[in-house]
C-alpha cells in the first residue's frame, strides 16, 4: 500500500470576483459628499476606513486571496474615466446600455474629446491594499471591449476610430501591467458584456469582435503572464436582477475559451441546468486553463451551506479535472456603488460559505483518491 504521505495533497484555489457592498458610512459619506456637506479630504478617509474594515473581514472569512472589496470604485465599470466624465464625455440618448430585466439601465457615455485615457490605473487600489493585508491580492480590471462602446465610430474631427482602439489597447495593457508590477497574484477582466452581447447581435459577430479586442491587449503578455490573468463572464448582476440571464450560456462559452488567458471565472451556482454548462466547458476548455466555477449566488439572499458548496464542487469535479478546477462567486456583490441590494454580512457569509465549502469538498475527493489507491 503506497505511503499516504506521499501523495500529493488535493487543492482547490477559491477567490472571490472582486466587489462588496460599501459600509453604511462610506455610503452616507458619498451622498453627503455630492450634496457639498463634506470635501473630497474627508470622503477620502472613509475610502480608507471602509477598505480597510473590508479586507478585515474577508480575512475574517478564511479567503487564502482577497480584494479591496471595490470599496473605492465607483463601478467595476467606469472607474478608469469616472474622474473624466464632465469633460471629456456626454451621455447621449444612443449611450451603450446595460438593460436589467427589472428595465433600469447602467450607462456607457460617449467620449466626445480627444484623445482616450484613463484617469485612474487599478494599481492604485492594490498599492492601497497592500498597506493594510499581506494576503495575496486579486485585482480586478475592465475589458477593453467595454470600453470600446464609449467611441463605436468616429464622431470626432480628426480621431478615427482605429486610433481610438489604438489609444484603449494601450491604456488597457497598462492598466493590466502596473497591477501585475505592483505584485496582484492575478489580474481578473471582468466581460460581463460578453453574453449581454447576444442580445444586441444573436449572429455572435459582436461577441467575437470584443474577443478579437480583448486578445489585442492579452497578445501583449507573455504566457506566463497570461498565467496570473484570468476573464470573469456572467449575466451582469445588480438590484438583484441580471442583464443577460436569459441568453444561452452555451452560446457564449465556446467563444470564451478563445481568450488568452489562463483563469476563467465562469457563473455557475444560479444556472438552472448546471450539467450541460459543465459539459460545455469541458469540451472548450484548454490543458492550460483553470476554471473557477459559481458555486455562491449573490443575487439569492439565502446564504448556501457549506454542504451546498462541496456538494456544487463535487459535481463539477465530475466534469473539470480537479487540478484544472477552482471556485468563486457567480458574481460580484455590488458592481455599482449604489447598489444596496445585499447586505454586507450576507455576502460574508456567503464568501465563508464557498470557503468552507471548498475545503470540504478538497477533503471528500482527496478520501476518494486514497481510497482508490
Amino acid at each position: 500500500m503506497a505511503n499516504t504521505n506521499d501523495i500529493e495533497k488535493i487543492v482547490i484555489p477559491t477567490e472571490g470576483i472582486g466587489s462588496v457592498p460599501r459600509t453604511a458610512d462610506l455610503m452616507t459619506a458619498q451622498h453627503n459628499y455630492r450634496d457639498g456637506r463634506i470635501n473630497l479630504g474627508r470622503l477620502n478617509d472613509y475610502y480608507k476606513r471602509a477598505t480597510q474594515l473590508t479586507i478585515e473581514e474577508l480575512e475574517n472569512t478564511g479567503s487564502p486571496i482577497i480584494t479591496d472589496g471595490e470599496q473605492t470604485k465607483p463601478s467595476f465599470l467606469t472607474y478608469p474615466i469616472f474622474e473624466l466624465f464632465d469633460e471629456y464625455y456626454k451621455f447621449t440618448s444612443d449611450c451603450f446600455a446595460l438593460k436589467f430585466a427589472d428595465g433600469h439601465k447602467r450607462l456607457l457615455p460617449r467620449l466626445i474629446k480627444a484623445p482616450f485615457r484613463y484617469a485612474i490605473y487599478a494599481h492604485s487600489y492594490i498599492d492601497a491594499a497592500k498597506q493594510i493585508t499581506k494576503l495575496p491580492i486579486k485585482q480586478a480590471v475592465i475589458t477593453p471591449s467595454a470600453l470600446s462602446m464609449i467611441y463605436p465610430k468616429a464622431t470626432i474631427r480628426g480621431y478615427s476610430h482605429e486610433q481610438f482602439l489604438n489609444d484603449l489597447i494601450v491604456e488597457s495593457e497598462r492598466d493590466i501591467r502596473q497591477c501585475l508590477d505592483s505584485g496582484a497574484y492575478c489580474v481578473q477582466l471582468d466581460f460581463t458584456e460578453a453574453r449581454f452581447s447576444l442580445k444586441l447581435d444573436p449572429t455572435g459577430q459582436l461577441l467575437s469582435d470584443f474577443v478579437q479586442i480583448n486578445n489585442r491587449v492579452l497578445d501583449r503578455f507573455g504566457f506566463h503572464e497570461q498565467h496570473r490573468l484570468g476573464v470573469h463572464v456572467c449575466p451582469g448582476g445588480d438590484l438583484d436582477c441580471y442583464h443577460s440571464f436569459d441568453v444561452d450560456y452555451l452560446q457564449v462559452l465556446p467563444t470564451l475559451f478563445e481568450l488568452h488567458v489562463s483563469n476563467f471565472y465562469v457563473q455557475l451556482a444560479s444556472e438552472p441546468n448546471r450539467e450541460r454548462v459543465l459539459v460545455c466547458i469541458r469540451k472548450y476548455m484548454k490543458p492550460w486553463h483553470r476554471v473557477f466555477v459559481g458555486v455562491i449566488n449573490p443575487i439569492d439572499p439565502i446564504v448556501e451551506t457549506p454542504e451546498q458548496v462541496c456538494a456544487r464542487v463535487l459535481e463539477a469535479a465530475n466534469y473539470i479535472p480537479v487540478e484544472q478546477l477552482g471556485t468563486t462567486d457567480d458574481c460580484g456583490f455590488s458592481p455599482f456603488d449604489d447598489d444596496q441590494s445585499t447586505s454586507r454580512q450576507i455576502a460574508f457569509d456567503k464568501i465563508r460559505a464557498r470557503v468552507q465549502g471548498t475545503h470540504m469538498a478538497e477533503e471528500q475527493l482527496m478520501m476518494r483518491k486514497l481510497k482508490n489507491l
